[in-house]
């Protein structure tokens, strides 16, 4: 583990303060010369005065300005042998000298040695200067990092990295998926790199571009490919980088970083996650004078304010754009905005191709065929799943990802680790025919998604799992579409009631009817797809979590909503009896897929739909979407 100074010297404070003590205790003045000079042996004051009235007393030393004598001593005690004993003298006997001259003993005195006073000057001196010393590195080293805890004189300087010429290693063959978003960047990039071209015929360079879209769509690999195509100074910071405790540290950030952008214009300034800082403004407790505000502020004059920004192009980047304030969005400021929405059939398409560059890929798998089993996708999801598909080859040492593995990955990405295999039971027959009732009334029903596959293999939370893949994009649902759905998402609960009787339904159900209830009133309240009429009567962003929606009563009277839960209950009703009579009529396929399910414990769908048309009403499906 390495350690940085700073740490080095917090662990060493403690010693070294002990050390500093000790010096000044330990090293006295002569004590290594008494030490030398005497034996373990000492001797009361008392004692001393009763051997000296004795005649025992031969030679005495003194040291340590009288405080402290060394004797030499003989006598029947000490076996008649001279030795050296210690003596503790008390601080007023001026009487002593006396008597010693008296009994004619032999007196010598020690005075401190000149070294004593260099050892307490340099004691002294130590710890202060060590301490001061370890100050000066910790402030050095502060001040050769940027933004670092000890420049107390930086705190409104930018934290922006500046590149002069961004080598970000993106440029725009490297973003798929994003082609008007790419045409957008392109222009801004040929702005800056013929701004003739535009200023002939009177056009402006933009101001501000503003990526938006949900997360993981690309919009900072965007900003990474304007880097890398503009060969131009190129700033990028986050929007949080800007808010500090202090209040009025983000304005001078935000000043400092415009300063610096001017010098190098033209250039680019990319500020990642802007809803940091660009949240709407309110009066608040503080009326409106906090820290954020006060950086706001600054941000709109510096953007559009007295004094223009000419050369400079800031690039913004959000996934919630409806909490930004509306005089950043406003044109001058941020005079475009750009959607960075969910890839197509296509997008998807092209992003697969980039990401498998550097991948193995075995021969049969087909990028078109993973591209439409992946709606919903973003480029994030995409990337992971296929480097999923390449740990998990790795990990069954193949050569290169097969089809096998970008399944597993799938479904590893939707619906969570794979589990423990069931055990031929009860439990594992209930799910079994729980699984291939969301399966039949999928594939005979015209209006609904053909099965990719059924499975008995749990992941996540689930114990078993239907999957379907849709023809195309669905940007518009039908009516006879959503009914569809509802009727899928009911067999399971159906294929319960009709083979193990209404006392035997499980709880397995529990997520299928939550999305049937969201279906089915989404009919009623915002699609107009009932016999209340064609009335929109709840909002689609009614989030709480985005902070709007919370408190907000309804646009409607108890009536309405009286009307709203019957016709739920209608639509659903209606769905469930239908399903009902699909499994009852299809009983003999059901048993006979079940069977197989547990055999297999994967059926796709392929098979699926051939054992079906072989044993079932498939030409005879109208009977069952008439009502749709």
């Amino acid at each position: 583990m390495k350690l940085s100074w700073k740490t080095i010297m917090l662990w060493s404070l403690p010693f070294l303060v002990i050390g500093f003590f000790l010096w000044q205790g330990l090293l006295t003045p002569n004590a290594s010369e008494i030490n030398n000079n005497v034996t373990n042996s000492r001797m009361t004051y008392g004692r001393f005065l009763e051997y000296l009235d004795m005649g025992w007393i031969k030679r005495v030393d003194m040291y340590d300005n009288g405080h402290t004598a060394i004797v030499e001593a003989l006598g029947p005690e000490l076996g008649n042998r001279v030795q050296k004993i210690r003596v503790e003298l008390p601080a007023s006997a001026p009487e002593l000298i006396t008597k010693l001259r008296k009994a004619q003993i032999d007196i010598d005195a020690h005075p401190p040695k000149n070294n004593g006073a260099l050892l307490n000057l340099i004691g002294n001196l130590f710890f202060p200067i060590l301490f001061i010393g370890g100050l000066a590195v910790l402030f050095r080293r502060s001040s050769n990092n940027p933004g670092g805890p000890g420049q107390a004189m930086s705190f409104g300087k930018s934290k922006a990295l500046f590149q002069m010429e961004a080598k970000t290693g993106v440029v725009f063959n490297d973003v798929a998926g994003v082609d008007e978003a790419k045409e957008e960047f392109q222009e801004v990039v040929t702005f800056l790199k013929e701004p003739d071209s535009f200023t002939a015929v009177g056009a402006k360079i933009p101001k501000g571009v503003l990526l938006v879209g949900p997360p993981g769509t690309g919009k900072t690999l965007l900003a990474k490919a304007i880097a890398g195509e503009a060969n131009v100074p190129f700033f990028s910071i986050s929007g949080s980088e800007f808010v500090e405790m202090f209040v009025g540290v983000g304005a001078s950030r935000v000043r400092d970083l415009f300063k610096k952008a001017k010098e190098n214009a033209p250039c680019i300034i990319f500020i990642d996650e802007i809803d940091a800082v660009g949240r709407q403004r309110g009066t608040g407790i503080g009326g409106g004078n906090d820290e954020r505000e006060q950086t706001l502020n600054q941000l709109l004059t510096e953007m559009d304010g007295f004094e223009g920004n000419t050369g400079i192009i800031v690039i913004a980047a959000t996934n919630r754009a409806d909490i930004l304030d509306a005089a950043l969005l406003r044109p001058g400021r941020f005079d475009r905005q750009v959607t960075v929405d969910v890839p197509d059939l296509n997008g998807r398409l092209a992003i697969l191709k980039v990401h498998a560059r550097n991948k193995k890929m075995d021969a049969d798998v087909s990028i078109k065929t993973i591209a439409r089993r992946t709606p919903g996708f973003s480029g994030a999801d995409l990337a992971n799943l296929l480097n999923e598909a390449a740990i998990l080859t790795a990990r069954r040492r193949k050569e290169a990802i097969t089809i096998a593995e970008v399944d597993a990955s799938i479904d590893r990405v939707v619906a969570g680790m794979e589990g423990t295999p069931l055990i031929n039971s009860k439990s594992k027959r209930l799910i079994a025919y729980h699984e291939v009732g969301h399966a039949i009334i999928g594939t005979l029903l015209e209006n609904h998604d053909p099965v990719q596959k059924v499975t008995l293999i749990p992941r996540g939370q689930a114990r078993g799992l239907t999957w379907f893949i849709p023809n195309e994009d669905q940007s518009l649902i039908s009516r006879g579409q959503i009914k569809a759905r509802i009727m899928g998402a009911l067999g399971g609960r159906a294929a319960e009631e009709i083979v193990f009787g209404n006392t035997e339904i499980t709880t397995g159900a529990s997520n299928d009817l939550q999305q049937v209830t969201s279906m089915a009133r989404q009919m009623v309240t915002r699609f107009g797809m009932s016999n209340i009429g064609p009335l929109s009567l709840e909002s689609e962003d009614s989030n709480p979590f985005l902070g709007r929606g919370m408190n907000v009563g309804t646009d409607y009277s108890d009536e309405i909503a009286i009307r709203i839960d019957k016709q739920v209950q209608d639509i659903i009703r209606e769905c469930h009896e239908q399903v009902l009579a699909m499994i009852q009529d299809n009983r003999v396929v059901i048993d006979k897929l079940v069977d197989l399910l547990i055999e297999k414990e994967t059926i796709d769908g392929d098979l699926l739909e051939d054992i079906v048309s072989t044993y079932t009403y498939v030409p005879k499906k109208d009977k069952y979407v008439k009502q749709l």
